[in-house]
């Protein structure tokens, strides 16, 4: 799949070279073709845009780096806030005083270029993320100082458009090894843009065409680099949120395992060892029986409440098949009231349904009642979710022993809710968290 996909972008990435190449050619050949606009204003508010669409590139790739460590998305981020400060100090500034600092701009972005060159080749992830950060985006603006008086002194543009050129193809060829080495759809992004601003640069140094108040078809390129940089980097963003949420996920599913079925299935396996190794076969049997029916059941509750919050099925039905497992033994009558208006997220939806669970599993185990309501509703802004009892109650000052309210407590604190607990001897038993508005 990842072979497939690499060599239909590696078709496409000869054709926009071969295309951008041929078009170059052509007014090189035909200076009749090419079309300069003297346009300051307009050249002006392109300027802005890049270097706003260079700073929020930089923001974006810094969010990344703040999430994930990479050090490839720490380069990304110094190259473009480099690139960015660059069009604000030596184009956009001067330009608005009717200055120009032609020179200063391109050896800034020359720098800029360094930076995102040298991220395909980054590998490995930074501990201390947000001063590293800081840090280095402090040394990278102070060094646009130096340049900037180094760059006075250059006359020859045609030198730093060359330098930036052969960094722009050092990136193109390296960003495409990348993604034919990791598939990631970044790396695919970054190559078209360092194809087109590579053609850009070429296109300025055979037509001559560095004059700071015209518009041509360089800056044309530039302009469609940046937009496809933003939407390449924005769907990079979504994919790094996505493969958070399916971790995410894929953790509380296995929570779920570890914390119910596979206790069940422990007790199986202990009591099957105690049968082999000569223990009394009629208790035994009897336990081992036990195990495995509650081990059945704990996968029937498993399978509800992870099917209702995933969006397979509708929460309030599966509560209400669950209540209808717990309750077919006549031990327990449960009545369940949902308001329809109350909603629920998703990651609400699956520790509720725990939380529900525990609460009428106390019930069962240590209430002696008969009958159990279960709440879920609203007041004023807020919602709530309640499980009351007719039981023997207890008193609630002294110490609890068991893991079972530590859990539920666990379960509302994260989802945003608050636990809290209401009994009295002979008085029945109401728990109830109250859930974020």
């Amino acid at each position: 799949m990842r072979h497939d996909r690499f060599e239909s972008f590696l078709w496409g990435q000869v054709l926009l070279v071969a295309l951008l190449a041929a078009s170059l050619g052509l007014f090189v050949s035909y200076p009749t073709l090419r079309t300069s606009y003297d346009l300051p204003g307009l050249r002006l508010v392109l300027s802005t845009v890049f270097m706003l669409a260079s700073a929020l590139v930089a923001v974006l790739a810094g969010t990344r780096f703040a999430a994930d460590g990479r050090r490839f998305d720490f380069l990304l981020t110094a190259g473009f806030a480099v690139t960015s400060m660059s069009w604000l100090l030596f184009t956009v500034a001067p330009g608005i005083a009717g200055d120009s600092e032609l020179s200063s701009g391109t050896a800034g972005r020359v720098l800029g270029w360094t930076f995102i060159a040298a991220a395909p080749f980054a590998s490995g992830r930074v501990d201390q993320r947000r001063g590293v950060l800081w840090w280095s985006l402090g040394a990278a603006a102070a060094s646009l100082f130096p340049i900037w008086e180094l760059a006075r002194h250059v006359h020859n543009i045609t030198s730093l458009l060359a330098l930036q050129a052969l960094l722009q193809l050092v990136a193109m060829v390296a960003f495409s090894n990348r993604f034919r080495m990791h598939g990631e759809d970044l790396d695919q992004w970054l190559t078209y843009v360092a194809t087109l601003t590579l053609f850009a640069a070429l296109g300025q140094i055979f037509t001559k065409d560095v004059e700071t108040t015209s518009f041509a078809r360089a800056d044309g390129l530039v302009l469609v680099a940046n937009g496809i940089l933003l939407v390449g980097l924005w769907r990079a963003i979504r994919a790094s949120e996505f493969g958070r949420v399916v971790g995410e996920e894929r953790a509380r599913v296995a929570r779920e395992i570890h914390d119910g079925l596979a206790q069940y299935l422990f007790a199986v396996s202990t009591h099957a060892s105690m049968l082999e190794k000569g223990a009394d076969p009629e208790e035994t049997l009897r336990h081992l029986k036990e195990a495995a029916v509650l081990a059945q059941q704990e996968a029937r509750y498993a399978i509800l409440a992870l099917s209702s919050a995933s969006g397979r099925s509708p929460f309030d039905s599966a509560l209400r098949r669950y209540v209808d497992v717990l309750t077919a033994d006549g031990l327990l009558e449960v009545e369940l009231e949902i308001d329809p208006r109350v909603q629920l997220g998703p990651d609400e939806q699956i520790e509720v349904f725990r939380i529900v669970q525990e609460g009428l599993a106390n019930v069962r185990k240590h209430s002696e009642a008969r009958h159990a309501v279960v709440e879920i509703g609203g007041r004023g802004s807020d919602r709530y979710v309640r499980v009351r009892d007719d039981g023997a109650g207890f008193e609630t000052g002294r110490p609890q022993t068991g893991e079972g309210l530590r859990n539920m407590r666990d379960r509302a604190e994260s989802i945003g809710g608050a636990l809290s607990l209401r009994s009295a001897p002979g008085s029945g038993t109401a728990l109830e968290v109250v859930l974020r508005a």
